[in-house]
């Protein structure tokens, strides 16, 4: 059924109102004289699961549902327009080309257009975070074969970059460049210094160095990665069979922002 989900961000726990409506998927910001900043949720047609990662300083919605196109994000809390539909998603990225680590270019639809894809685009990939994510996701690769599942990896960069990448990292799944970050144009992610050096991001720095994770310094400071300030921030996408069937979308709101794994697990999997 419907629901509109209203929340208002405070120092202290999220708390949350429901209300039935039918209003179509959107996020805008909600008017309040005391409280220092507040949204608005409508969800009406998700037929899946709808996970909400609300934090002090920004809002994202991953999504999973059933039915591609039947699912929007938005995040206008800063005045920054991200509505995307999977079926938007789809079209935007109808252009776009990835190169794999033979230098051959491929449209990225064809990665999904006859099987089901895990699709996780890094940060860059000389990214810590980015190191992390391939070996969280790739965790995961047996219950993804066993589904017929491909797991991929994006990054934006050169084709050398993205070999460097499989070579240090040892990435049981496939590994594609996007030299023009356009595929990261289509989807939205967002980019920017505030996304990059926050709290959150840096303890996880930490965690990751401890567990013997290491950036790419070298990787890092390419002229593509420097000359863009090397503030991209990824995301995941579970899309196919199918050029337009995009089943779920995750866009990290900041470095090192990963979904929970189970979310994945069912867009892709069921499971």
């Amino acid at each position: 059924m419907p629901v509109t989900i209203s929340a208002t961000l405070f120092s202290s726990p999220l708390q949350l109102n429901r209300t039935i409506n039918r209003s179509s998927p959107r996020v805008f910001p909600a008017q309040s004289s005391n409280l220092k900043s507040s949204f608005v949720l409508n969800v009406n047609s998700c037929n899946g699961l709808v996970k909400f990662s609300p934090r002090q300083s920004a809002v994202v919605a991953s999504a999973v549902s059933g039915s591609p196109g039947k699912c929007s994000f938005s995040n206008n809390l800063f005045g920054i327009d991200s509505s995307l539909s999977g079926e938007d998603a789809a079209s935007l990225l109808e252009t776009v080309k990835v190169f794999d680590l033979n230098g051959n270019g491929i449209p990225i639809s064809d990665l999904w257009k006859d099987r089901t894809a895990v699709v996780a685009f890094a940060r860059h990939f000389g990214c810590v975070f980015c190191r992390k994510r391939a070996d969280y996701l790739a965790s995961k690769k047996d219950i993804m074969d066993a589904s017929g599942v491909a797991l991929v990896l994006i990054g934006p960069g050169s084709t050398d970059q993205a070999k460097a990448f499989s070579e240090q990292t040892k990435f049981k799944g496939e590994v594609y460049a996007d030299p023009t970050h356009s595929s990261y144009e289509a989807l939205r992610f967002v980019s920017g210094v505030t996304t990059t050096f926050t709290p959150k991001a840096g303890l996880k720095i930490i965690e990751l160095y401890m567990e013997g994770y290491r950036q790419d310094w070298k990787l890092s400071f390419e002229q593509d990665t420097v000359a863009r300030g090397g503030w991209q921030q990824g995301g995941i996408i579970v899309a196919g069979p199918g050029k337009s069937n995009i089943l779920y979308i995750h866009k990290d709101k900041e470095a090192g922002d990963d979904p929970d794994i189970k979310d994945i697990l069912k867009a892709c999997c069921g499971s």
